[in-house]
């Protein structure tokens, strides 16, 4: 696993905001991710807000699964190609989250988490054999398996609304992720379709329980 050059600078990029953030609540107020506020045409929040954290434990939480994963994606698609996906899956999930929401005209968020999600699960995809290791379950599981839990847990939470978590950017990041590495890798059509077609799964249900009014 190697920290590179491209990681480093949008790691050192959501430091320097997120901490500018932390000083400065106008700023924070201003670029924060915000129904209304999209809605009147500030849409430069759909991505600033993707480099703003809640506190110092948020943005290192981040930053952290960003180191851990981004090695796999840029290993395999290159430096041009994960910004493509580590973006691309910012947009993707505030674009879920400002659909779900867009009634709720006081609704705001902020983190990376759609974006690191997104190039989770985009790793997971180039390598779903990999292992993870989680604090509570004392065996590695494989990447797949992970992947697919984390959005069916996602599901739940976007149902029961748990927790102060934007489960629907992660979510949304992850849908990114995973339509953005086929897009640009479309050979895993070929070498690993069993995982393109598991990895899709939760997408499935969360769009099936949307169309049957089942989601809320």
């Amino acid at each position: 696993m190697t920290l590179d050059p491209i990681t480093i600078t949008i790691i050192a990029a959501n430091a320097i905001i997120s901490i500018k953030g932390f000083d400065d609540r106008s700023f924070f107020e201003r670029y924060k991710f915000n129904v209304g506020s999209i809605r009147r045409g500030e849409q430069i929040r759909m991505l600033s807000s993707g480099f703003l954290h809640a506190d110092t434990t948020h943005l290192l939480f981040n930053m952290f699964t960003l180191f851990f994963f981004a090695s796999y994606v840029i290993d395999r698609l290159g430096n041009l190609n994960f910004v493509i996906v580590y973006i691309g899956s910012l947009i993707f999930g505030n674009l879920l989250s400002l659909y779900f929401h867009k009634e709720e005209y006081w609704y705001s968020a902020i983190g990376a988490s759609g974006a690191v999600t997104g190039v989770l699960y985009a790793a997971i995809l180039l390598d779903p054999g990999m292992r993870l290791y989680m604090f509570f379950i004392p065996v590695p599981i494989p990447g797949y398996v992970f992947g697919i839990g984390y959005l069916l847990y996602s599901i739940y939470g976007m149902k029961n609304r748990i927790g102060n978590i934007g489960h629907d950017a992660h979510f949304g990041g992850a849908v990114g992720g995973y339509a953005i590495t086929l897009i640009l890798e479309p050979s895993l059509f070929e070498t690993k379709l069993g995982y393109v077609a598991l990895l899709a799964v939760p997408i499935i249900i969360l769009y099936i329980l949307y169309k049957t009014g089942k989601l809320q």
